[in-house]
């Protein structure tokens, strides 16, 4: 069962959801259910910083941390 990434429609807030079965997961900030799965990023770190990203500062958290949005440690 993977984790994918969605963005809401209606609040635009990007959450990473694990997967069971083919339906729209809803949106954890306004509850909305019309979401878009997202491409994920891969990230390859290497001490601390994720190498190929444009930016590493803003996509600091825990080591599950791949796209800036984290749902094990609820960083944004």
């Amino acid at each position: 069962m993977p984790i994918y990434e969605y963005r809401c429609e209606k609040c635009s807030t990007v959450f990473e959801e694990l997967v069971f079965d083919d339906t729209a997961p809803t949106c954890p900030e306004c509850g909305a259910t019309k979401t878009h799965k997202l491409m994920s990023r891969c990230c390859h770190t290497a001490g601390g910083a994720c190498e190929g990203s444009a930016s590493t500062s803003s996509r600091s958290g825990c080591a599950g941390c791949a796209g800036g949005n984290c749902a094990s440690c609820g960083h944004r």
